[in-house]
């Protein structure tokens, strides 16, 4: 039974020490523009009797009603659109619902949320985040290119770009057919993985950046319920085995 409680408790420390990595992760990200926050899931873990029924030669009555355990299962992002602030700044452009932003380092095409654009010097409407190899996707997959010479870019809500009285480009915007295959892929994009990103309608708000969807003060919360967990899990741990070498010097006393 000691041992049976140790690898409980040890179980416990894991999924612990997983929900503050994710937590922690999400807390540090509640800044960044359309950041997506990861929800820790877990399940719990049946006793192996139960498990792999046939595959053991006997059942315990008492440790067969019992949880085996938890264990970590796979992370779930959670795509809920965060709050609009708005900025005045014509390349900072904030999609109302569902969607995403193309973006593309020559290579590989990803998707994120974060309208928080520019240009370089050769006019390539960028992301302004990271080191600026992520060029915007127009609704035909190519980088979109303004026009030095000609007047600041107006984005409309439906994604028209123009300059002066000439449309230079038009957004795409593209919505996953599968949003449970998103993986995130590091620099706030993500990768479709197996499904398709077919291009969608989507509604612009033109001046303005959709902000993280991590809620900081529970997120907070959390963190230190999962970190008092922990530190029960491992107090748990030292007083089992602390028992458990009191018995073994009692019975050879006794011996």
């Amino acid at each position: 039974m000691s041992t049976y409680g140790l690898w409980l408790s040890a179980a416990g420390m894991k999924v612990s020490e997983h929900r503050q990595n994710i937590l922690a992760n999400n807390v540090a990200n509640s800044a960044t523009t359309g950041f997506k926050q990861d929800l820790a899931i877990v399940t719990q873990r049946r006793v192996e009797s139960r498990s792999n029924l046939g595959g053991l030669p006997f059942a315990h009555p008492v440790l067969d009603k019992m949880t085996g355990g938890i264990n970590v299962r796979p992370s779930f992002t959670n795509l809920a659109p965060g709050p609009i602030d708005t900025t005045g700044r014509n390349l900072d452009l904030a999609i109302e619902g569902r969607g995403f932003f193309a973006v593309s380092d020559g290579t590989q095409t990803r998707y994120t949320r974060d309208g928080n654009f520019s240009t370089n010097r050769n006019g390539e409407l960028i992301l302004a985040a990271g080191d600026g190899c992520w060029k915007v996707l127009d609704d035909a997959g190519t980088p979109i290119t303004l026009q030095p010479d000609l007047a600041e870019p107006i984005v409309s809500t439906d994604g028209n770009i123009r300059q002066g009285t000439s449309e230079v480009a038009r957004l795409g915007f593209f919505e996953a057919a599968n949003p449970a295959a998103l993986r995130k892929a590091g620099e706030n994009l993500f990768d479709p993985g197996i499904s398709e990103m077919p291009p969608t309608n989507a509604n612009l708000i033109p001046g303005a950046l959709e902000r993280s969807n991590v809620d900081v003060l529970p997120g907070l919360a959390d963190m230190i319920t999962a970190g008092r967990a922990y530190e029960m899990n491992a107090n748990m741990i030292r007083l089992q085995d602390e028992t458990a070498g009191q018995a073994i010097s009692r019975v050879g006393r006794i011996v």
